[in-house]
């Protein structure tokens, strides 16, 4: 249930097209849903202007499955995170139309919101390409939140010309997610060219003194170009929730 959908109901009410007992029937899984081993939060979408998202991490398929089916019954997109193959094949045995993004590791069903006209467009830019399944994660979750986003991957500081050949595109986005691992020097670059909303993702990519991505968590939280945002480590879908509100500012 969404702000567009409950106003419609109340609508509805109010021209006697639909009696109370029907809308009453229609709210009564409103706050939340009872499945005995989750409760689905079906008034997320009311607070925060998307759904509740499935962790499909530490999940069994059949646990997956049905999360997803009582969002999708409501009206709702359902996107699940940290889905591995595997458990992408055993969902489709019970819902064959999951549509699956291995690159970002990412299950949804349901149809994504469609970008409101005049909205700010959101780049996802990684620093190189054993960034990608983050940075796809953050991209593929911005796309199904209802966000325009484009893609600038492998232009990392070991080449800075790459970046600097789309300096256009970094000045065209309303938010700027960057995504580095190894010494996380790209957000603070990109945050020293822009006057916009920059989230840096540090990811766990590195040698041994990257400390499976502190070393980038710790360089990007002290960086001295000022209005980077930081999330945790290998956390692309927190940034592209976190772009989605910063981009509803833009319409």
């Amino acid at each position: 249930m969404d702000r567009a959908r409950l106003h419609d109901l109340l609508t509805r009410v109010q021209s006697g097209a639909l009696d109370i007992d029907a809308a009453l029937a229609l709210l009564k899984t409103l706050p939340f849903e009872d499945l005995g081993f989750a409760r689905v939060d079906h008034h997320r979408a009311l607070r925060k202007g998307f759904p509740e998202v499935i962790l499909g991490q530490g999940k069994t398929a059949r646990q997956i499955g049905e999360i997803a089916q009582r969002l999708v019954a409501r009206g709702q997109l359902a996107l699940i995170t940290r889905l591995d193959e595997q458990a992408a094949q055993e969902v489709r045995v019970t819902l064959p139309e999951l549509r699956y993004y291995p690159d970002g590791r990412l299950g949804a069903l349901g149809e994504p919101p469609v970008p409101p006209a005049g909205q700010g467009l959101i780049l996802v830019i990684s620093a190189g390409t054993a960034d990608l399944p983050v940075a796809e994660e953050a991209a593929v979750t911005a796309e199904l939140l209802g966000n325009r986003v484009e893609r600038l991957y492998d232009v990392g500081v070991a080449g800075l010309h790459r970046l600097l050949d789309s300096v256009g595109k970094l000045h065209a986005a309303a938010v700027l997610i960057v995504v580095a691992g190894m010494e996380g020097a790209l957000p603070r670059v990109v945050g020293g060219l822009v006057d916009r909303p920059v989230i840096a993702v540090p990811t766990s990519v590195g040698y041994g003194a990257s400390f499976n991505g502190l070393a980038a968590l710790l360089a990007m939280l002290n960086s001295c170009a000022p209005g980077i945002t930081v999330v945790n480590i290998d956390n692309g879908f927190g940034a592209a929730a976190a772009a989605t509100l910063m981009n509803k500012l833009n319409r």
